[in-house]
């Protein structure tokens, strides 16, 4: 009896996934649509801030002065523009100062102040056509968000002699969110349909093409149910919404291609579904469980660090990646099962095809583009490491800075307000230092203290103190920009100054500061993280020393053009008006962490795809080099294909905007592209080619913990390697000895036991 009409070996796994598959996909169905009601309006629900360390000086002071002088923070300004009149004129000041006392009455806003009150020359523009009036609005940011949606309608607009627009961080965060919301929903708009397109070039099969936008959606709804849940804990980030379009439609189409496409081989070997489900899920199953590992390791990392702006990328990113994997490893196979070989029904292909000759799927390219890398080596080797190199030295210029309204476009209200009072008004209003002094004190010491100050080199001017019980406050005016070099070094300054009462620095310059400092301070944590899990799943996966640790230097290689690009064009300006955006000068601190924990998750994603069939072939024959062009050839169509697709989402989600958004998606984009067409296809092979036998060495201690404990791409009764025998759906199966050109066919997706063989897709060639 053959290998193919065996009657199915079923595993526990598969028994319970294909037992009633009915059943399954009408229970995820009613989880999917309970999903869809628990996370409606998570949106409404999430932050836009969480870029400052909770635990941080700043972040105390700021809450202090909040609630002792809500006066000296405010976060709502009101931009009056007089047109060609005066500020001072007396129509412009009585239908100011109503304004002024309207404001004060609204519920939920304090501390309402005005230039036609205190006659404050920081409150006046320079040409005194403008004039602000300035108000701090209360409650966490939702019940802000509230208030503004409710006052605002009131105050924007005209007023008889005055134009009124609306700044301040409070609607600078509320434009933010909205625009956010309304670009992720235009994304999904250009993605799906577009993703719809190349899944259907790829497979051929409509129906087939179906199954990874299916798992995307379960993904996607599932999270957002997740993160609705989280909000009422703890903040989410509203930016981790476009994380979870991306990625769960993104790793819902690696892992279904993966999967489908192995379960179409084993159909095309005779087997019948079932145990093509089977074998599908004892090899691809095993390979999308260590993918989805590596990936949440990667973005578990960003738990580490304190900002709530990293953590809801974790929240987010985890539940995407196992909810993507837990599709595809118990709905997809129950699909399969029910749509046995009508998985490839539907062929569109075929009005392309219509009156031109078939031609044998040879699937050969990538076979002899790891011949060639593997033949010149050494040349491949060095030349794509300066190639990357190359391409990352821009970041050596790297400048951190703070997000703020130059995220938005120009057009955007709250960026207009910002910009005339950054360049029209003296001293930029909001962006001294703060100083909150506690403790009890005299006059004197106020004093001697303000003149310590005053006498640092970066200081142009210090307001205060205003003394409420055993707590003082000062502004401090330094030179140059809010958040510049001189202003973070004032910073650091002023709380090295001793003073008989405990002091805090805050203000903009200060929470950059902290900022910097939390994150350098944790990065090798979460670094020695990423890479300690990774070596390990890697070995469990291969049973190598040498390969984890090629997996590790590759995968960060592969992302110097990410961060090469993202300075280049985001910090230098650079494409800036193609782009649509408003370069600040400086990449916000916490978005390169956020970037690379991503990116490498993905390209880990890739690795152990490609990693898992060069192992495969590699304990079937023990012939290294042609388990590398074996493995090249079967997964590297694959592997850019999902690339592709998963940068056309991204570069939707780049669409944006916003501008951490749009780095965020073209920047991870460019990586996976980077990473598949460059890292995976040149690079690896060239250094396995390199490393030769040596690459599969581990010690005996290390190959009994991987023979005990190890998993991989493989029958579990695969045979020694050297025998010439082959798993089920290998080419033994079909009476193809290893090593023939058929063999080497046999590794493309395509049938190739059928008399009339289709075209090779894109995937193929």
């Amino acid at each position: 009896m053959t290998e193919v009409n065996k009657p199915p070996r079923l595993g526990g796994w598969t028994r319970f996934v294909t037992a009633r598959p009915r059943l399954s996909l009408l229970a995820a169905l009613v989880l999917t649509a309970l999903a869809v009601v628990a996370g409606s309006g998570v949106a409404d629900r999430l932050g836009s801030g969480g870029w400052e360390d909770p635990a941080a000086q700043s972040t105390y002071a700021t809450r202090a002065l909040e609630r002792e002088f809500p006066d000296s923070q405010p976060n709502l300004l009101l931009l009056v523009d007089t047109g060609s009149s005066s500020v001072d004129a007396p129509s412009v000041t009585a239908e100011s100062r109503r304004l002024t006392a309207r404001l004060a009455g609204e519920k939920g806003v304090i501390g309402v102040g005005s230039y036609w009150q205190s006659k404050s020359p920081e409150l006046r523009a320079k040409d005194g056509h403008e004039a602000l009036i300035a108000a701090r609005v209360t409650g966490d940011e939702n019940a802000m968000a509230k208030t503004l949606d409710r006052i605002a309608p009131h105050y924007r607009g005209t007023h008889g002699p005055v134009q009124v627009k609306l700044g301040g961080i409070v609607a600078v965060r509320h434009e933010m969110q909205t625009i956010i919301k309304e670009d992720l929903t235009r994304a999904e708009l250009i993605a799906l349909p577009i993703t719809l397109v190349l899944l259907v070039m790829v497979f051929g099969s409509a129906v087939a093409a179906l199954l990874p936008l299916g798992i995307g959606i379960v993904a996607i709804v599932g999270t957002n149910a997740v993160l609705r849940g989280l909000t009422a804990f703890t903040d989410v980030s509203v930016f981790a919404l476009n994380l979870t379009t991306a990625l769960g439609l993104g790793l819902a189409i690696d892992y279904a291609l993966f999967i489908v496409r192995r379960y179409r081989e084993e159909l095309s070997t005779g087997a019948s579904p079932l145990t093509a489900v089977g074998t599908t899920l004892r090899t691809a199953g095993r390979t999308v469980l260590f993918s989805s590992l590596t990936v949440a390791v990667s973005l578990a990392a960003m738990m580490v660090f304190p900002q709530y702006f990293l953590r809801s990328f974790a929240y987010a990113g985890i539940a995407v990646v196992l909810l993507a994997a837990a599709a595809a490893l118990i709905l997809l196979p129950a699909a399969l099962v029910l749509l046995g070989h009508r998985v490839n029904s539907l062929d569109l292909r075929r009005l392309l095809r219509r009156g031109r000759e078939r031609k044998p799927a040879e699937g050969k390219g990538w076979a002899r583009t790891a011949a060639l890398v593997m033949r010149r080596a050494p040349l491949f080797a060095l030349g794509t490491t300066v190639l990357l190199v190359t391409l990352g030295l821009p970041f050596l210029g790297v400048r951190f800075g703070t997000a703020d309204d130059r995220q938005l476009p120009s057009t955007a209200e709250s960026h207009v307000v910002q910009q005339h009072i950054r360049e029209d008004f003296p001293g930029s209003p909001g962006g001294g230092l703060e100083i909150l002094a506690e403790g009890r004190a005299t006059g004197t010491q106020y004093a001697a203290y303000r003149q310590q100050v005053a006498a640092l080199p970066e200081v142009v001017r210090v307001d205060g103190p205003l003394v409420k019980g055993d707590a003082a406050y000062f502004v401090v005016q330094p030179r140059g920009e809010a958040v510049g070099d001189g202003a973070q070094r004032l910073a650091g300054d002023i709380r090295a100054l001793r003073a008989p009462f405990d002091t805090k620095v805050t203000g903009t310059a200060a929470v950059l500061v902290d900022t910097k400092h939390a994150i350098a301070e944790r990065l090798p944590w979460a670094a020695a993280f990423i890479a300690v899990v990774t070596l390990l799943l890697v070995f469990l996966l291969t049973g190598s020393v040498l390969i984890p640790i090629q997996a590790v230097v590759l995968n960060a290689l592969s992302l110097t053009a990410m961060f090469g690009a993202v300075v280049w064009v985001f910090q230098d300006g650079h494409l800036s008006g193609p782009l649509g955006f408003t370069s600040p000068g400086s990449i916000e601190t916490t978005l390169p962490v956020l970037m690379f924990c991503v990116a490498f998750g993905l390209s880990m994603d890739y690795g152990v795809f490609l990693l898992s069939r060069i192992k495969e072939e590699y304990d079937r024959t023990g012939d290294h080099d042609t388990a590398v062009r074996h493995g090249l050839q079967r997964t590297g169509g694959l592997i850019t294909a999902a690339a592709v697709i998963l940068a056309v989402v991204m570069v939707a989600i780049g669409t944006s905007r916003v501008t951490n958004t749009k780095m965020l998606g073209l920047g991870i984009a460019l990586a996976v592209l980077m990473d598949a067409m460059v890292v995976r296809s040149l690079l690896v092979p060239a250094i396995m080619r390199l490393t030769g036998r040596a690459t599969w060495w581990a010690p005996a201690p290390l190959r009994r913990l991987h023979a005990r404990f190890g998993l991989s791409e493989g029958e579990s009764d695969a045979p020694l390697r050297g025998r010439g025998a082959v798993p089920v759906g290998g080419s033994a199966a079909m009476g193809v000895p290893p090593g023939s050109s058929e063999a080497e066919n046999w590794g493309s997706d395509q049938p190739q036991t059928a008399p009339s063989r289709r075209p090779a897709s894109p995937v193929e060639s």
